[in-house]
């Protein structure tokens, strides 16, 4: 896009497409350019917030005739910073939050058709009304919207049972980077017609295309839930206690979350009104959840008798069983507080990471004990979803000390623990995506024949190299 008349002319239309009080230019861009974790604020030519996939496909159309760069944003929740503009103010930020229809629920064939627009609570709740379960969980999830989840392949608490956002997808309404709009919203279990286009743009993170709406799967609500915090001595005693309990609930464990003392101990700091239910002194502690459907008895029963065969096997120390629906809100909240914080302690290296599980208790222990030495002082808080093997590897600067010291030594840091999530076969990015913070790792770590099919694969589906560029992979 060069020239003020491009610019103006540019402007004018996306006012004609979407409306001129729903095209933000100069200050009012600002809720836009920032992401989440408030470490890159770019640059936008305008924010257009449209309010159906016909006029999403004329934006892209109007910017692809004026060469502006096109940034496609939810609710602007990512770790990664994958839906902010970079710094040149050329790109249009589109903005789906007015696109939050749900346009469909069939409960017989048990899916139900949104648009990306939709909070994922909105979701949730939608699907409980009409008697189902939409089981995709997150800490974000009263302000994600499902196009971003879907765009990111995001994972969450229930991935154990129910699978990442991909698993949950059964079909996708995506305007593409050429500005034509692909109707795949069949709401299909067996579709075997060719290439897995919503798979390739389910994860994508807007590189190849704009996901509009998405058919997805519906769930039989539970009739039970247990929920129980448990204190553990190890981490080897926590993969113990997870193998325990698939054999003895199968497909009824739902969540197994893993936390360290540190990070309770942070939200326990920075969030007065929650509490630790177990006398402290664990190193470890476990969230662990199971959804039954055939009856509350039958749910405390087995539940009951897991987390007594752990105690007797010495794989727990202490647990706290929730008695009510508040009380496993509130274990829920513990952990889903961590997050927040973490980010009001001060500095912190972030990494989102995937190992075996089996190998997870050598990488705690031999990647802390390399990073205390080469940076004593470092706290590590971590956290995550143990049951599908997700890390959020968390390294706090160390306490008393400047957070500009710190600043300066965490791209080593991270290199370090890349490297340690290397050599134990694993993945640096599990559910969070690459976004524009992990391009340059990307390089680095992933495997070169992958990269390459990466790199012409964008080529091809967005040639003129308009969407979201500088995302997953550096722009060239």
């Amino acid at each position: 896009m060069t020239g003020a008349s491009s610019q103006a002319a540019l402007l004018e239309r996306l006012r004609a497409i979407a409306g001129a009080s729903h095209v933000l230019v100069g200050d009012a861009c600002a809720p836009y350019l920032t992401d989440w974790r408030k470490l890159v604020t770019g640059r936008a030519f305008a924010v257009v917030r449209p309010d159906t996939t016909e006029q999403v496909r004329d934006v892209v159309r109007a910017c692809l005739a004026h060469g502006a760069p096109i940034v496609p944003q939810g609710g602007n929740t990512g770790q990664v910073a994958g839906a902010t503009p970079d710094g040149s103010g050329r790109a249009v930020v589109v903005q789906l939050g007015r696109m939050k229809r749900i346009r469909s629920i069939d409960v017989e064939n048990d899916t139900l058709v949104v648009e990306a627009g939709c909070v994922l609570q909105d979701l949730q709740d939608a699907a409980r009304a009409a008697g189902r379960l939409f089981p995709l969980s997150l800490g974000a999830e009263g302000s994600c919207l499902i196009g971003g989840n879907l765009a990111t392949n995001a994972g969450g608490t229930q991935v154990l049972r129910y699978g990442n956002a991909r698993e949950l997808a059964l079909g996708l309404e995506v305007v593409t980077a050429d500005g034509e709009i692909w109707n795949g919203l069949r709401a299909l279990r067996k579709d075997n017609t060719g290439y897995d286009l919503r798979d390739l743009y389910i994860g994508s993170e807007g590189t190849l295309g704009i996901i509009t709406a998405a058919t997805l799967k519906l769930f039989p609500l539970p009739v039970a839930q247990r929920t129980a915090l448990a204190a553990t001595g190890s981490i080897a005693q926590a993969v113990a206690l997870l193998a325990r309990a698939r054999a003895a609930l199968g497909a009824d464990l739902t969540g197994f979350e893993l936390m360290s003392s540190v990070a309770t101990d942070l939200v326990l700091r920075h969030c007065p009104d929650q509490r630790l239910p177990l006398a402290p002194g664990a190193p470890w502690f476990v969230l662990v959840e199971s959804s039954d459907t055939e009856s509350a008895e039958r749910a405390a029963s087995r539940f009951e008798a897991l987390l007594a065969a752990a105690f007797e096997a010495g794989e727990i120390q202490d647990a706290a069983i929730a008695e009510s629906i508040e009380q496993s809100r509130a274990l829920w909240r513990l952990r889903e507080s961590i997050t927040l914080a973490v980010a009001a302690e001060g500095k912190c290296a972030k990494h989102d990471i995937s190992i075996a599980t089996s190998r997870i208790p050598g990488f705690i222990a031999s990647t802390d004990a390399l990073l205390r030495q080469r940076f004593p002082g470092v706290r590590s808080a971590t956290f995550g979803h143990l049951g599908d093997g997700n890390l959020h590897y968390n390294i706090l600067q160390p306490a008393g000390t400047p957070a500009a010291g710190f600043v300066e030594v965490q791209q080593d840091l991270s290199r370090m623990v890349h490297d340690a999530v290397r050599d134990h076969a694993g993945s640096i990015s599990a559910e969070q995506g690459i976004g524009g913070l992990r391009t340059a790792d990307l390089q680095v770590y992933e495997d070169p024949v992958k990269l390459d099919l990466l790199r012409r694969i964008k080529r091809a589906l967005d040639p003129a190299g308009l969407m979201n560029p500088g995302k997953v992979l550096p722009v060239h």
